[in-house]
């Protein structure tokens, strides 16, 4: 039986896992053993054969040193596809040494290249000697070579050492570049707050498109973000305390249709009310949901 070609969202998903993985340099079985995913899973993963669990997702993440806002945001979209479709949200992963996987309900889009490390792996006979010496002696150049620069670096004087802006040093555990304060009205993606946050409250609205407020306990904010809108479509954001000003965002392009739209963040602490309003294009009801950032309260309304 032929397996119905990946949907739209599956293929994007499984593009930006793609690139994500050529960051990190890993080949397939590297990456298996520096997660807890075996290598079968990720090449269904990487392929659109399954969706991934967000916790790969966000493994693979920490391995490119990218935020996981983005690809997470696409898995979100692609399982409210599949839901909508009636098909199956994902495989069950395969851990390493847990046995074969299950069968995925998708077929593999354009195949991702092999890694180099994955094209010779038996010892190849046929290459001269003098080749496989000068191959060892460039990987031990390359050793020397990171070893000294190791060394130089701990000797530069503290003044050359680091030369970014202090505001923009990630903190050591999260990664976040800004906390309170320092994080109003700024991107959430640009700041890294939207690498693990919370979803306060979730709907769907009558137009098919969903919204989402989100909460950063790192950075001490919120926002919202809208995926399955249509080009003019807008979420507006408000935040109650001093300080905080609405932020809005809209579909301006059938690219960001296509993928989510955020709005700027706005500083809060435990208790704060926020709400998330949206206004189709077409016409009709605004929408809006509210909750609480101490505890999950949704309360979808029209108006």
């Amino acid at each position: 039986m032929t397996r119905a070609a990946p949907s739209p969202p599956d293929t994007r998903l499984a593009a930006a896992l793609q690139q994500l993985r050529k960051r990190t340099g890993l080949s397939l079985a590297q990456l298996a053993n520096a997660t807890t995913f075996s290598k079968s899973s990720w090449e269904r993963y990487l392929n659109a054969k399954s969706l991934p669990p967000r916790s790969a997702v966000n493994e693979l993440c920490r391995l490119a040193g990218e935020p996981a806002d983005h690809p997470l945001a696409l898995l979100d979209i692609a399982r409210t596809y599949r839901a909508k479709s009636g098909e199956p949200t994902r495989g069950t992963p395969t851990r390493r040494d847990t046995g074969s996987p299950t069968p995925a309900p998708t077929a593999t889009p354009t195949p991702i290249p092999p890694h180099p490390d994955e094209i010779e792996t038996v010892p190849d006979t046929t290459r001269p000697a003098g080749h496989r010496r000068a191959t060892v002696l460039t990987a031990l150049a390359s050793v020397c070579a990171v070893a000294l620069g190791t060394l130089v670096l701990i000797h530069l004087p503290p003044s050359r050492r680091g030369e970014a802006s202090p505001s923009l040093t990630p903190t050591p555990s999260t990664g976040v570049l800004c906390r309170h304060n320092s994080c109003q009205n700024k991107d959430p993606i640009t700041m890294r707050c939207g690498a693990q946050p919370l979803t306060l409250a979730e709907h769907e609205t009558a137009t098919g498109a969903w919204m989402q407020i989100r909460y950063s306990q790192e950075c001490g904010t919120s926002w919202a973000r809208m995926w399955g809108a249509a080009v003019g479509d807008r979420v507006e954001f408000r935040a109650s305390g001093r300080g905080n000003s609405p932020h809005g965002a809209q579909v301006t392009s059938r690219e960001e249709a296509d993928l989510y739209v955020h709005t700027l963040m706005s500083v809060v602490v435990p208790g704060t009310s926020v709400q998330a309003c949206f206004s189709p294009s077409a016409g009709g009801a605004e929408e809006c949901l509210k909750a609480r950032v101490d505890q999950t309260v949704t309360v979808p309304q029209s108006r």
